[in-house]
């Protein structure tokens, strides 16, 4: 019996924008975004990972950032994995980001782990200033399928 081959990767990107209210609802919205944007095209970057890291990007827009500017999410998928991007109204780049490595916050502080975890287990993360404010970003790479569980 032969069917259609299942796609191991998008063969284009596809990517989602959306605005999310400057407050804490934010995080859940936007991991839910995350995971039905990598669901609904059977993408094979690590959903659990994407949500983990984009809960903490948002939340750190919503903790560091003053007003009530709402904060966009993007997502991006792309056949080598996703880049997720989160844009707030505030210039300044984060602060973990921009520390030299042997300046690393301290792992058991109740604060400045999110980017830590960003660093760890992201294949690349950053920022950029955008025109109104920055844009964090993390990329998740494909997980090959001999990683990926059953089912």
């Amino acid at each position: 019996m032969n069917g259609p081959a299942l796609q191991e990767r998008p063969s284009a990107s596809a990517s989602w924008r959306i605005a999310l209210p400057h407050t804490a609802a934010a995080v859940p919205v936007a991991r839910a975004l995350v995971r039905t944007a990598l669901s609904e095209v059977r993408h094979t970057a690590d959903s659990d990972t994407a949500e983990l890291l984009t809960a903490e990007l948002v939340a750190n827009a919503v903790e560091h950032t003053a007003g009530d500017a709402p904060i966009e999410l993007v997502v991006e998928l792309l056949p080598s994995g996703c880049r997720v991007e989160v844009h707030d109204p505030d210039p300044e780049p984060p602060a973990s980001l921009t520390k030299p490595a042997d300046e690393e916050p301290d792992p058991w502080q109740e604060h400045g782990r999110g980017l830590l975890l960003i660093r760890a287990l992201s294949s690349s993360c950053g920022h950029r200033p955008t025109e109104s404010g920055k844009a964090v970003w993390f990329r998740l790479p494909v997980v090959p399928a001999q990683w990926r569980p059953a089912g």
